[in-house]
């Protein structure tokens, strides 16, 4: 396992590691400043997959932190990289926004209702039962089941709403059919964001605030993990898993390479 003066290429999550709540954590806009300017390859993940990477910047910029959009990472886009390995020119019904259709789109997908090849649940704010009816019955038919993410719930200003992962379970209890989930923590997201930035296990780092996602799925990409206490984690939260990460830092302002010369001094 690289130790932290051998990582080359960063992955990081988005929300609780670089924003809470629309707003910019310590040193975040300072740490993806300095990838920037020394050329450091880095890519922002996240399994949110509503948005496309243009609407993820824009709403990074918004929120003062700079990030292109060649340099963030969706679960709809490593869904729509799997599939068009697994079958490409393939046919999809999509349950999901503009962020996994035109990710599927631009991998060469024709969406349709008619004997799809692939049926994909993707994060959405608009559930309709129709649709999901017509998923059912689409995946009794033969379809393939795939969604983009695991979370059952996701945040909005009044509370928890069902996310991907609880439509998705409504579809497995009619169908008896599992879904093939391609988000975090399949590692596989991981090894997909690495293709896209030539980058190798070996001296890639992963920087996450949940142990249940970020970093179980990094120690199994065989990355470098690192541990944020910016978001959902606590000590208690942590010591509740059988693994731990490389290291635990109070946030990504510990990254910057002052804090790395000083601890390095220590």
């Amino acid at each position: 396992m690289a130790r932290r003066d051998e990582i080359e290429c960063w992955l990081t999550d988005m929300d609780g590691v670089l924003v809470h709540e629309n707003q910019a954590l310590p040193g975040a806009a300072e740490l993806l400043q300095e990838w920037t300017d020394t050329g450091t390859p880095f890519l922002v993940l996240t399994n949110n997959s509503i948005y496309t990477p243009r609407d993820l910047s824009a709403r990074l910029r918004s929120s003062g932190l700079n990030v292109p959009e060649d340099r963030i990472w969706t679960s709809a886009l490593a869904t729509a990289d799997f599939m068009q390995a697994q079958l490409p020119g393939g046919t999809a019904f999509v349950i999901g926004e503009m962020g996994i259709t035109t990710a599927l789109h631009e991998a060469g997908f024709t969406m349709t209702e008619t004997n799809p090849d692939f049926v994909v649940v993707g994060e959405t704010r608009n559930y309709s039962f129709e649709a999901i009816t017509k998923a059912i019955r689409l995946i009794l038919g033969g379809a393939r089941f795939i969604a983009t993410n695991p979370d059952a719930t996701g945040p909005s200003a009044d509370g928890p709403m069902p996310a991907t992962g609880a439509i998705a379970a409504l579809i497995t209890k009619a169908t008896g059919m599992e879904p093939y989930i391609v988000g975090k923590p399949n590692p596989m997201m991981f090894r997909s964001a690495m293709n896209k930035i030539g980058a190798h296990s070996e001296n890639t780092a992963m920087i996450g605030d949940r142990m249940d996602t970020d970093i179980v799925a990094g120690i199994e990409a065989g990355l470098h993990t690192i541990l944020v206490m910016t978001g959902i984690s606590d000590d208690a939260e942590i010591a509740r898993y059988p693994f731990r990460p490389d290291e635990i830092l109070a946030g990504v302002h510990e990254l910057l390479s002052t804090d790395l010369i000083e601890s390095d001094e220590i």
